[in-house]
């Protein structure tokens, strides 16, 4: 398998045979779907509906950690919750072909959610409570947290090691130190805050709108992390509007999970979190053709400087107050 581009590959003819060994002939029609980490096509079918196929990008995950994903999603079907898990064929979720982990899934259709509708908020909470008692019943045991070190350490760590020109390297790595030493700091004060089962990746590129409820897709991030993680990427605009949406959030929530008000400090910690471990992706996947392609700015003198504004500007939000939830 190519190291420099392991999808390589990943030629029609290789992924119509990849299909048809779990059964389904294809009609040729294949449609490359928005996925970087992992290759996610749509695949006609002869006299029936189009597959989802999955490839998974190999040496990320382990067989036990997608099949613990795989788990949690059954688990969530099981409980009538709207989220697209993968097809069983011949037996099993994951299946392995000529080196390629793959899943295959029944197509769902929808649109974005609407975020600035306070009703599809109050929804979205609902779901996401009835999603988090079920994440809370047990833990994940092979796939690895959301922590500090995690997300934030070890990717500055890399990006240090591996992608800063020299120009920027003074600045960024002091501006990064000092924002981790914070945000360290906060995570403590925020106390022992219980991880759970999350969906990890909860944007509304990841909601699929339909029949006014919201279908959850890729769980491929899911890991442990505190609850908040699933909700903060929900919130936009100015603070009185993030109150808003907030509050209705929660208060679906609340319907069907309790949640730990004091959660709310960690939302600019985890938005921090989430900057870095962005830009350590794009640096561990510049290898991959379709990062250069996607993302050709990456890496340049001119990245990183507005990067270094980005960072300066989360470093004022994490001294700001967190946003509160004042009837709870």
């Amino acid at each position: 398998m190519n190291g420099e581009n392991p999808f390589a590959g990943l030629t029609p003819d290789f992924i119509l045979d990849a299909i048809e060994s779990r059964g389904f002939y294809s009609d040729g029609r294949v449609l490359a779907l928005n996925s970087y980490e992992n290759r996610v096509l749509q695949i006609g079918i002869e006299e029936g509906a189009p597959l989802i196929a999955k490839f998974y990008r190999p040496n990320r995950w382990s067989r036990a950690q997608i099949l613990e994903e795989h788990e949690f999603c059954f688990e969530l079907v099981e409980q009538e919750l709207p989220v697209v898990a993968p097809m069983i064929t011949k037996g099993e979720s994951l299946f392995e072909y000529k080196g390629f982990y793959c899943a295959l899934f029944e197509r769902k259709g929808g649109h974005a959610p609407e975020l600035d509708n306070l009703d599809n908020l109050f929804t979205l909470g609902r779901f996401l409570g009835r999603i988090h008692r079920v994440g809370q019943a047990k833990d994940y045991s092979e796939r690895p947290a959301l922590t500090p070190q995690t997300f934030g350490h070890d990717s500055i760590d890399y990006i240090i090691e591996n992608s800063l020109p020299d120009e920027v390297r003074m600045p960024y790595e002091s501006l990064a130190r000092d924002l981790m030493a914070l945000v360290d700091d906060l995570w403590q004060k925020a106390g022992s805050k219980r991880a759970i089962r999350v969906h990890g990746d909860c944007h509304v590129g990841n909601i699929l709108w339909r029949d006014d409820n919201p279908h959850f897709v890729d769980l491929d991030d899911s890991r442990m992390a505190p609850a908040i993680q699933d909700i903060w990427m929900l919130l936009s605009g100015e603070r009185d509007q993030q109150q808003k949406q907030l509050m209705e959030i929660i208060e679906g929530y609340q319907e069907f999970c309790d949640f730990d008000v004091s959660e709310l400090q960690l939302i600019e910690c985890l938005r921090t979190l989430r900057m870095v471990y962005h830009s350590a992706w794009l640096a561990r996947r510049w290898h991959d053709p379709a990062f250069k392609h996607a993302f050709p700015y990456f890496g340049s003198v001119q990245y990183w400087q507005e990067q270094i504004l980005d960072l300066r500007v989360q470093f004022a939000e994490l001294q700001e107050a967190p946003l509160t939830l004042p009837h709870y």
